[in-house]
């Protein structure tokens, strides 16, 4: 009866110990995402006059991870010229394939009482010469223990209004 017992109370404790170390683990476990490549390749123009000044920012991004990317949200900064265009947070519904290219698009408000007059010559000169660009943000992603993950590139666009 006492190796009973003792048997009993070993399994127990042998179960405990499996069961906490199992959650340990999980705990730990954090999937590595590499950072996509994340380009501005596009600004149109919709509506720019007193009322609403609208803005269709078009991305391309790669994936170098060698799986896909369900992307849930994001947020961004993209600074023109060194002065802040657009920031904001959208919801996304778009799958970046696993190390391949894609492209998604966001439509964008502006604030034009604070940025009208360098906003004015930005655009004025985009077609013209190419506008420096800054772009910063986070792709929140539905990978299983994933953090958010960061992107960041510089370049440069030309501006094109659409009609």
């Amino acid at each position: 009866m006492l190796y009973r017992k003792q048997g009993k109370m070993i399994l127990r404790v042998t179960l405990l110990a499996a069961v906490t170390a199992t959650l340990a683990a999980c705990a730990g476990v954090s999937t590595h995402v590499d950072s996509p490549r994340v380009s501005l390749n596009q600004v149109d123009v919709q509506k720019l006059d007193l009322d609403a000044q609208t803005v269709l920012l078009r991305f391309d991004v790669t994936n170098p991870n060698p799986f896909p990317l369900p992307v849930r949200s994001l947020s961004y900064r993209v600074d023109l010229d060194g002065y802040r265009f657009a920031s904001g947070e959208s919801t996304a519904d778009f799958t970046m394939p696993a190390q391949s290219d894609t492209a998604f698009a966001i439509s964008a408000e502006l604030d034009l009482l604070n940025t009208a007059p360098r906003l004015i010559q930005i655009i004025r000169q985009g077609a013209h010469r190419n506008i420096p660009y800054s772009l910063k943000g986070e792709f929140e992603v539905d990978v299983p223990f994933a953090p958010a993950v960061p992107f960041e590139e510089n370049g440069t666009i030309r501006l094109f209004a659409s009609n």
